[in-house]
C-alpha cells in the first residue's frame, strides 16, 4: 500500500479553545507516529475561529517536540503571505532543531478571506504572478550556500529542506512539473480538477536535483468508526463547518448530528457533493474498499489524510482504525 500521512487542521471545536485544540493535535501527532503514520503536516490558515494552526512554523516545532521519528510539516505554508527569507528561517531553524524530520509544502492561496489577507499582506501588488520565483529564491536560501551570496538564511543555508508545491488547479501542477518538485493536491477539499492536475503533472514534469521522477500525494478524507453509521454520524462535523466556511459563516467545529439531510437545502447539498466528493466514509471494510477504489483510480504515491472529528477519543478511533487496516493489507 501507499504511505499515509497525516494533515492535521488542529480543530477548536464548539466549547473548547486553541489550546486545548493545539494538546490534541500533539497527541494525535504521537499516536499517529506509533501507528505507522509517514508524515504529519499542519496547515496557514487565518481568520479562521475553527482552526489552531495560524502560526504554522509554531505548532510544527511544537509536534515535532512531541515526537521522535515521524517527518513533521507544513501543508501548508501560503507563501506569499511571507518573505522568502523569513520561512527559509523559520524552517531552517526547524530542521536545526529537528534533522531529517522537516517538510516545507507552500501554496499561493491566501488561506483567508479579502479582508484578512489585506491586513497580513499590506502590499498586495503582484503576490501571485511572483509566486514562482518566490519558491525558487525560497529553494536557494535553503540550498548550498554561494561565497558570492549577500543575503542568507541563518538557520537555513544548507538545511536542504524538502520543499513541495501544494495545489487545488492545474497551476500548481504545471509549476511543480517546470521544477522538478513533488506536488501534494487538495483533493480533500477542491477534487474537481483532481485528475487533470496530476495529469498535467505527471505529463511535464522534469527530473531536477530534488527529484528524478514524479512524486503525486493526495490529500483525502477518511472518517472510521465501528459501524458506517458512527463514521456517517462523527463525518456531519465537518460537513456542517464546510457548509459553514462556504457559506460566509466559519466558525467552530460543531458537535455531530443525527440526520445531516435535515439541516441541508439546495445550496448545502451542492457544496457538499462539490467539496466532500473525495471522502471515504465508513466501518474499516467500508474504508478499505473506498481507499482502495480511490488509489486504483489515481494512482498516487502517497495519502494524506485528513478528519475534523469533534470529539478528539473518535479521532484517535478513526486515525487508529486506518493504520490497522494499511498495516494489514
Amino acid at each position: 500500500m501507499v504511505p499515509l500521512s497525516v494533515l492535521d487542521l488542529s480543530p477548536i471545536i464548539q466549547g473548547g479553545d486553541a489550546a486545548t485544540a493545539l494538546r490534541n493535535t500533539a497527541d494525535l501527532a504521537r499516536h499517529a507516529e506509533e501507528w505507522g503514520y509517514c508524515r504529519y503536516w499542519l496547515a496557514e490558515h487565518h481568520n479562521m475561529p475553527g482552526i489552531a494552526s495560524a502560526a504554522t512554523s509554531i505548532v510544527i516545532g511544537h509536534v515535532a517536540g512531541a515526537t521522535k521519528t515521524i517527518r513533521v510539516g507544513a501543508g501548508g505554508i501560503m507563501l506569499p503571505n511571507h518573505s522568502p527569507l523569513i520561512i527559509a528561517e523559520q524552517f531552517g531553524t526547524l530542521a536545526t532543531l529537528y534533522p531529517g524530520r522537516i517538510d516545507l509544502g507552500v501554496g499561493r492561496a491566501p488561506g483567508t478571506d479579502q479582508r484578512t489577507m489585506r491586513a497580513l499582506r499590506r502590499n498586495l501588488t503582484g503576490d501571485h504572478d511572483a509566486f514562482p520565483q518566490d519558491v525558487l529564491e525560497l529553494i536557494g536560501y535553503l540550498g548550498p550556500l554561494s561565497p558570492e551570496q549577500p543575503v542568507r538564511a541563518v538557520p537555513g543555508a544548507g538545511s536542504e529542506v524538502p520543499v513541495w508545491i501544494l495545489g487545488s488547479s492545474l497551476y500548481g501542477a504545471q509549476l511543480a512539473a517546470a521544477l522538478g518538485l513533488p506536488y501534494a493536491f487538495a483533493s480533500h477539499f477542491a477534487p474537481e480538477q483532481l485528475e487533470p492536475a496530476i495529469a498535467v503533472y505527471r505529463e511535464r514534469f522534469r527530473s531536477s536535483p530534488y527529484l528524478l521522477k514524479p512524486y503525486v500525494m493526495l490529500g483525502i478524507s477518511v472518517f472510521a468508526a465501528e459501524t458506517d453509521a458512527e463514521a456517517k454520524r462523527l463525518f456531519t462535523s465537518q460537513q456542517q463547518a464546510v457548509i459553514n466556511l462556504r457559506t460566509g459563516r466559519p466558525g467552530l467545529l460543531p458537535p455531530p448530528i443525527d440526520d445531516i439531510a435535515a439541516i441541508l437545502d439546495d445550496r448545502g447539498r451542492a457544496i457538499l457533493d462539490s467539496v466532500l466528493s473525495c471522502a471515504v466514509v465508513g466501518s474499516a471494510e467500508t474504508v478499505r474498499h473506498g481507499l482502495n477504489a480511490f488509489i486504483d483510480r489515481h494512482s498516487p504515491d502517497e495519502l494524506i489524510v485528513t478528519a475534523q472529528i469533534f470529539d478528539h477519543a473518535a479521532r484517535l478511533r478513526s486515525f487508529n482504525i486506518l493504520s490497522k487496516i494499511w498495516n494489514e493489507s
